[in-house]
């Protein structure tokens, strides 16, 4: 794909969806942190039934202390490797309490030094929480910027790297979030939905899906 068409392909994403937001339900940067925490091989629709109970009762990384690990657990036990994020959360809530003040941190270094924050994690908070243009490449991004030839690469830093030198700068604070809901709802990994898309005439997949009948 070259840089017309790249350029294009952000002019129509913000056309559609001026102002694109995380599917993550969240009040404040620690909320956003424990919920893209728990997000891991989960969906953000079961990680909101999760932190709405949770949030109204511990928000803050003491609160999440004070319940304690037991209580913690049942709160999110309806999420994937609950066990392992429980603890997590825990050690990140330590973490924070004792090194940032209760506070989260507006730097990677410091972001993934906490436990259970990966890279990814680290730039979804300092993209959606404190506006930095950073790329957090997850299985949507990783997909679409294949498959539409937008950024290929064989694995997920590649891609951010890529992504970060060829979005134009205008886009950058918010081409994560077009491209992980044009993933997640119209490049869908299985059949994506070609017939249905706003960029199929610039896209380079090959294989594009016609519209089903009746549609």
């Amino acid at each position: 794909m070259n840089a017309a068409k790249r350029y294009e392909m952000f002019v129509r994403f913000r056309a559609a969806n001026p102002k694109p937001e995380t599917e993550l339900a969240y009040t404040t940067p620690f909320e956003l942190l424990i919920a893209v925490l728990l997000s891991a091989q989960a969906t953000d629709v079961g990680v909101n039934k999760a932190t709405r109970k949770l949030y109204p009762v511990a928000n803050t990384p003491q609160a999440i202390l004070d319940l304690g690990l037991e209580e913690l657990t049942e709160y999110i036990r309806t999420i994937g490797l609950y066990k392992t994020k429980a603890k997590n959360v825990m050690a990140t809530c330590q973490m924070l309490v004792e090194l940032h003040g209760g506070e989260v941190p507006q730097d990677r270094e410091s972001l993934e030094a906490l436990p259970g924050v990966g890279r990814k994690t680290a730039n979804v908070v300092l993209n959606t929480a404190f506006g930095q243009p950073t790329m957090a490449v997850d299985t949507h991004i990783f997909r679409v910027s294949n498959r539409t030839g937008l950024a290929p690469g064989k694995n997920v830093d590649i891609v951010e790297q890529k992504l970060l030198k060829f979005v134009p700068k205008e886009f950058l604070q918010d081409a994560h979030h077009w491209l992980i809901l044009h993933g997640r709802y119209t490049c869908k990994a299985r059949k994506p939905e070609c017939w249905n898309c706003i960029q199929v005439d610039l896209c380079d997949y090959r294989s594009k899906t016609p519209a089903p009948a009746g549609a």
